[in-house]
């Protein structure tokens, strides 16, 4: 719960005003904090690349969007990212927790576990990994270079982060 309060407040800081979603149990802690608090814009949503497109025209609204999603839902995203946000030069920020990975009890969450890091890179959306509560700060980070190359980024959520959960 720490690590969400302290997730919730960075991005908040940040300056997101519109956070898309889609559930993940890494996430429902922030999920239901930002939820709770309703200080910044919440829409739930049924598909990543739906989450794309509703990014990029609160973007050309004036808001702040992120996406809060599992790195899965990447994959899914990959058409929508090259053909409407790196197209037309409209960044969007992923908040993506990191499924897959290290200690990851759900082998179908491998292998776009192992690639996520990879496909980030191949995609040209520069990456910040949150490993642990010392460095959430770099959520501002990330959103400051987004903010000022105009172009998307991704932050993984390692799970790392959520010590307490298995």
């Amino acid at each position: 719960m720490i690590a969400d309060l302290k997730l919730y407040e960075e991005i908040k800081k940040s300056g997101i005003d519109l956070i898309l979603s889609l559930p993940c149990i890494l996430l429902k802690g922030l999920l239901k904090l930002i939820d709770e608090k309703n200080e910044i814009q919440h829409i739930p949503i049924t598909r990543e690349e739906e989450g794309v497109g509703i990014a990029a025209g609160a973007y050309l609204g004036g808001k702040t969007p992120a996406i809060l999603m599992q790195n899965s839902g990447l994959g899914n995203s990959i058409n929508a990212i090259k053909s409407l946000i790196q197209l037309y030069k409209i960044p969007v920020i992923f908040i993506m927790s990191h499924r897959g990975a290290e200690g990851e009890k759900i082998l179908a969450q491998i292998p776009m576990g192992q690639l996520t890091p990879d496909l980030l890179d191949l995609l040209n959306i520069r990456k910040f990994i949150i490993y642990s509560m010392e460095n959430i700060k770099e959520v501002k980070d990330a959103v400051n270079v987004s903010k000022k190359s105009k172009e998307s980024v991704g932050i993984l959520l390692k799970r790392s982060l959520w010590s307490d959960i298995t």
